[in-house]
């Protein structure tokens, strides 16, 4: 018979709900859920920690090929002028920086990452890793006769992506945001078959709805500054949003930052995509727009949350806890039973791969972290 393994802390997060400290968890020697049963029911070998413990975080959104720009753009740039700075100075990709940031994103307690790629340059780290990552491979081009062109590089990255051929892997190739990506290339992108899930930067900018509304604002001078042609974008007089989305209503969508939806936009969502969940980035809102999304508008609208890093140029640390801190400082009435399911059954949900992730279930493989006032560190 091989050996279990029991925890207990002082209370057990199990991907929905906080149950008190009297449980134990129970795996296999592979970290597979057992059971979860009263400490009076466990028999001997229980290994008491000081904290509560919860499944692995789920990180729904992140670049880790952006780890070398860690302080590299100060904050508070605005996104327009902040996306300039990253095109510019983003080609100095360093393995060793991607290397540093991964382990750190395991040790503190992130058992799975959506990833954003632009290349191949997370290959390697994502080789035999412990992580499991589904990378989103990113295409972008608005210059609608390019759309082909662009969608055939990205896919050329897909490819070898699809190469690792391992469990601890998927991908998909999505569009980067509605301000880069034509109506050709949306179009070209939504009739791919098997690509899911989607995954796009979602109004996190004023900026982005001014483009959509009326064309006017920052986006025409970022246009200009890299030689764009903006002539064939025809504005809508509405938000971004529902100018794209129909191009993935049957499709699970990763609305990223959403920094600046509204009741109109998210009411739009919840009727014309409904496999639709909404990754919250806080302290990268915070770092380049200082603002933050209504989060509690999102809340009574019913919109399901998960929770995203974005990358080390937009952020200090790739820690799921230190974004659901930042929640708690600025929303206290938001309970954390309900931010702890953002960060771990949600983002599995939206990755689809709640089989293995996000809640102590019999026969899943979650990780098992513990979390104290102090921080989140992985024990399994």
């Amino acid at each position: 018979m091989t050996q279990q393994l029991k925890f207990k802390g002082t209370a057990l997060f199990d991907g929905q709900k906080i149950l008190p400290g009297n449980n134990v968890l129970i795996l296999s020697e592979d970290g597979t859920v057992v059971d979860i049963v009263p400490a009076e029911l466990a028999g001997d070998g229980v290994q008491s920690v000081d904290g509560m413990l919860s499944p692995g975080f789920v990180n729904s959104h992140c670049h880790l090929e952006l780890s070398h720009m860690k302080g590299v753009i100060p904050a508070g740039t605005g996104l327009p002028a902040f996306l300039t700075q990253v095109m510019e100075k983003r080609g100095a990709q360093d393995e060793e920086a991607m290397k540093k940031a991964a382990i750190a994103m395991w040790e503190s307690g992130i058992s799975a990452v959506g990833d954003i790629c632009n290349s191949t340059a997370t290959f390697t780290e994502k080789q035999g890793a412990p992580i499991y990552y589904h990378s989103f491979v990113e295409t972008m081009g608005f210059v609608p006769a390019a759309a082909q062109g662009r969608l055939d590089y990205s896919l050329s990255v897909l490819e070898q992506f699809r190469s690792l051929n391992d469990t601890m892997h998927s991908c998909s190739v999505v569009p980067h945001a509605p301000y880069s990506v034509s109506k050709a290339l949306f179009s070209l992108l939504s009739v791919m078959p098997d690509n899911t899930p989607i995954s796009i930067h979602n109004q996190e900018t004023a900026a982005e709805n001014q483009l959509y509304r009326d064309k006017t604002g920052a986006f025409l001078d970022f246009y200009q500054h890299f030689g764009m042609d903006a002539t064939a974008f025809v504005p809508t007089g509405g938000t971004s949003l529902p100018a794209w989305l129909p191009y993935f209503k049957h499709l699970p969508v990763i609305l990223v930052h959403n920094t600046f939806s509204t009741k109109e936009d998210i009411q739009f969502t919840s009727l014309h995509a409904p496999q639709a969940y909404w990754c919250l980035c806080p302290q990268a809102n915070l770092y380049i727009e200082n603002r933050l999304p209504d989060i509690p508008l999102l809340r009574s609208e019913g919109c399901t949350i998960t929770l995203g890093t974005d990358s080390l140029a937009s952020n200090h640390h790739l820690s799921i806890w230190e974004e659901i801190q930042a929640i708690r400082t600025h929303f206290p009435e938001i309970p954390l039973e309900e931010i702890l399911q953002w960060a771990t059954l949600n983002g599995a949900k939206a990755l689809g791969i709640n089989n293995r992730y996000g809640s102590f279930e019999k026969g899943k493989q979650p990780g098992v972290i513990v979390i104290t006032d102090k921080g989140s560190r992985r024990i399994y």
